[in-house]
């Protein structure tokens, strides 16, 4: 039996904000005076209403009459009081799903009947053109605001105006991780101090960032529904929204493509206790695989050009690599450079995710890579 008490501050908060405010008032009254008879029910809690809510959500119960006494209503103790408006929350949630999963194959139905339209015409709805530069800026930021699971993207960093820091467009903070963001830079970008922040701005907060050697085009696709693709280098004068199922499923196709042969911004390198390089060495190694020159390297990592030449030197020794393997020898184009087979696969093992083959020798260069 509950003991007959007006409900607390403490108490009033395990129900705050889970049912509305007149509920938790009408319990109140309830718990209040332990019960009343079913008949004086609706007049002591307010109407019919909250007597019906305050039994469908488990906070009260009718306890049938007997010989002596009348049928009453009585208030559940919090804590059950507080399970049953979860049970009824919970399976609230279980219709939405099911109503949300049946709209999805509706979905998927409508687009397989109308998808080539009605009229045998190619409906305008899957496949527009933008041409207005505030309409394709604003469908540019929207645009990621439409992904429940995948958001993808190919960036150049190619802008009509000098780059700054405001052009980022990192993942949203209401994602919460639901959503995986991955994109893919050109690695030239990196060269480009601005740019260089606008992409770790990006993965710090939560991007999957991946680099290649050129980036083709710019392209925005969200889950399997819209993709958004420039008709301009910038991709501000002109844009193509796509929503025709076929079309989405190549550009995704086309993104996991790029995926497997980019090299992560942020690798995970498995290494030996004993054979573990220092981060200088590490990030010389990273810029060698990009295929750099010492002099680029030094400027990418700050550092002076001997200095890049030293760390060379440990590289190839903790590699087990010797430098004759990087002498330029002119061959067929695609065939690798005598010895250089070992280097690969010492990059690959210490990089980490970049695939097997990904590498290859550009012919008449020292220590240059290209990807294939």
């Amino acid at each position: 039996m509950v003991a007959a008490s007006t409900i607390d501050g403490s108490i009033r908060g395990l129900f705050e904000g889970l049912v509305p405010a007149e509920v938790i008032d009408a319990y109140d009254r309830l718990l209040a005076s332990n019960g009343c008879a079913k008949e004086q029910a609706e007049a002591l809690v307010g109407d019919a209403g909250l007597v019906a809510t305050l039994t469908e959500w488990g906070m009260a119960h009718v306890q049938p009459h007997s010989p002596a006494d009348p049928a009453w209503l009585r208030p559940a103790s919090p804590d059950l009081a507080l399970q049953g408006v979860l049970v009824g929350h919970q399976a609230q949630l279980a219709r939405g799903q099911e109503l949300l999963l049946d709209g999805h194959r509706r979905l998927a139905d409508a687009q397989a009947r109308f998808g080539t339209g009605m009229n045998g015409r190619f409906p305008a709805h899957l496949v527009s053109v933008v041409s207005d530069r505030a309409e394709i800026s604003e469908l540019s930021v929207s645009l990621m605001n439409t992904a429940r699971k995948d958001w993808m993207s190919l960036e150049n960093l190619r802008t009509e105006m000098p780059l700054t820091e405001d052009f980022a467009d990192p993942p949203l903070p209401a994602f919460g991780g639901r959503v995986r963001c991955r994109s893919i830079y050109d690695a030239s970008a990196m060269d480009d101090p601005v740019a260089r922040r606008i992409i770790q701005g990006c993965a710090d907060a939560g991007e999957q960032a991946r680099l290649l050697p050129a980036v083709p085009m710019k392209m925005k696709l969200a889950d399997h529904t819209t993709a958004m693709l420039p008709l301009t280098p910038t991709g501000t004068a002109g844009a193509l929204v796509v929503r025709a199922p076929v079309i989405i499923a190549a550009l995704r196709e086309y993104f996991e493509m790029l995926w497997e042969r980019a090299t992560p911004l942020t690798p995970q390198r498995p290494t030996e206790p004993g054979d573990r390089l220092t981060p200088a060495q590490q990030a010389v190694l990273e810029l060698m695989a990009e295929g750099l020159q010492d002099g680029r390297i030094a400027r990418r990592a700050g550092i002076s050009t001997t200095t890049v030449r030293r760390h060379i030197a440990v590289i190839m020794k903790r590699l087990g690599v010797s430098a004759r393997s990087f002498k330029p020898v002119r061959r067929r184009r695609g065939s690798p450079a005598p010895g250089l087979d070992r280097v690969t696969d010492a990059v690959v093992r210490r990089l980490g995710g970049i695939p097997a083959g990904a590498l290859a020798w550009r012919p008449g260069r020292a220590r240059q890579f290209r990807y294939e």
